[in-house]
């Protein structure tokens, strides 16, 4: 979602005569386009703005600027502790920055988004939420990669887990139209690009409020059948609403990727409720067994959470068998950190640091070695490559990616970016594949 909110402000500022620099130092305005999910991203977030501080002495008119969930949750500490800062805007009022932009160089004085992303349930009826910000889409044309682009399909989490900060700063679920999003997507394979990826902050509950409802696996199959896209994927989505209906999408739709982000976050039931995620690790369990019936050759990613309030030694353990027991291809795994408006700030984060850097360095090490033994299967086999560079070193060497989103090097003559390929593969690298393209 970053991502693809970077993109769309880069984009407005294209429109308006800016231009893409190499160096901050060269920079009329510098952005940063932030997060708040990990304590971690917002403290390399507080490091670069310390380095703009000695760059906005040499150039008292550049314009800097933070937007996104952190300028949301961390807008009164941002003008303090950086008062080099400009100008702040939420993640709901990005297409604002054009505007703010103008009156920080108009008044020279620091400015802030008046748009409102409102608490679930507070303020104003979900409803009305709803048709205020369905009405505000935007669709902005710039997209940074040459044959893949993300397309932003729902903003927002009815979900509240105890631990996070996305409902507080994003808001609750708001779908956009299907038909704004297959415009969009026709437009996109129109230019050139041969793979979409969906992006929500929980694409499977897209599209609940729409009357007549329309499901995600509805919205995979209209995509689907947009003539041009080869590949689609899609992230995230939530255990809760991962049902028969998606994998059943999966399985029979031909541009489908066979890859599915479902984070799980602790393998124990006791943390999983602490956490409000509305399922037991069996249920999840029950699901990917599932989906690996309909699904075979599936690749399952996930998220995991150690350290987590009152989380016990028997808690990690039970996260530890779940790991060993899905084989997740790969895994963003974190230490537990407090972030600002969600509930477990009021809990005692009575987790030793220590102990919270063992658990993640074991559970790192598993990951590790099953992602790794997981990957081991494709050796000597053939797997399919949406090509992103053709001469990426040399003429001889192209990069991509596979079904199964893992990053392929091969050597080919004669490719070029967009083309779809068999790549034969020999050896391993870390979490990519090394081989060859196969005649066409």
């Amino acid at each position: 979602m970053n991502v693809r909110d970077a993109e769309e402000v880069t984009g407005l500022l294209l429109e308006r005569g800016y231009r893409l620099t190499d160096s901050e130092k060269t920079a009329d305005v510098v952005l940063f386009n932030t997060c708040s999910v990990r304590e971690h991203a917002e403290d390399k977030v507080w490091s670069l703005l310390g380095a703009m501080r000695n760059l906005k002495a040499k150039n008292p008119s550049l314009v800097v600027g933070v937007m996104g969930c952190m300028a949301k949750a961390q807008k009164g500490k941002i003008f303090q502790r950086a008062p080099h800062v400009d100008f702040i805007s939420g993640p709901s009022q990005l297409y604002e920055v054009p505007e703010l932009i103008e009156a920080v160089y108009k008044n020279r004085q620091p400015a802030e988004s008046q748009g409102n992303c409102e608490k679930v349930g507070r303020l104003q009826p979900i409803a009305a939420i709803q048709q205020k910000r369905r009405a505000e889409f935007k669709t902005v044309s710039y997209h940074s990669g040459p044959v893949s682009a993300f397309v932003t399909i729902m903003e927002g989490c009815d979900k509240v887990c105890s631990y996070c900060i996305i409902p507080y700063t994003r808001g609750p679920e708001v779908s956009r139209p299907p038909q704004q999003i297959l415009e969009e997507v026709k437009r996109l394979a129109d230019q050139g690009y041969k793979e979409v990826t969906l992006l929500g902050q929980n694409v499977n509950s897209y599209g609940k409020r729409f009357a007549p409802q329309t499901s995600f696996a509805d919205l995979l199959a209209q995509v689907n059948a947009v003539p041009g896209i080869e590949r689609i994927r899609f992230t995230t989505s939530h255990p809760w609403d991962a049902v028969e209906e998606l994998f059943d999408a999966m399985k029979d739709l031909e541009h489908v990727c066979e890859h599915l982000h479902l984070p799980v976050q602790s393998g124990s039931d006791r943390v999983l409720e602490r956490m409000r995620r509305g399922y037991a690790a069996d249920e999840y369990v029950r699901k990917l067994e599932l989906l690996r019936q309909k699904v075979p050759g599936v690749a399952v990613t996930t998220d995991i959470i150690v350290g987590f309030p009152g989380e016990t030694e028997a808690d990690f353990e039970a996260t530890v068998r779940l790991m060993e027991r899905c084989r997740f291809d790969s895994a963003f795994m974190f230490s537990y950190s407090p972030r600002p408006y969600a509930a477990s700030t009021r809990w005692p984060d009575d987790i030793p640091q220590e102990v919270k850097d063992r658990r993640l360095q074991t559970i790192l090490r598993l990951q590790e070695r099953i992602t790794r033994e997981e990957g081991e299967k494709a050796l000597n086999q053939t797997v399919e490559v949406l090509v992103e560079e053709a001469d990426r070193l040399s003429a001889r060497q192209g990069m991509g990616r596979s079904r199964t989103n893992r990053k392929v090097y091969f050597e080919a003559d004669g490719l070029k970016a967009g083309d779809l390929v068999r790549v034969h593969v020999e050896s391993i690298r870390g979490h990519s594949f090394i081989g060859w393209a196969l005649p066409r």
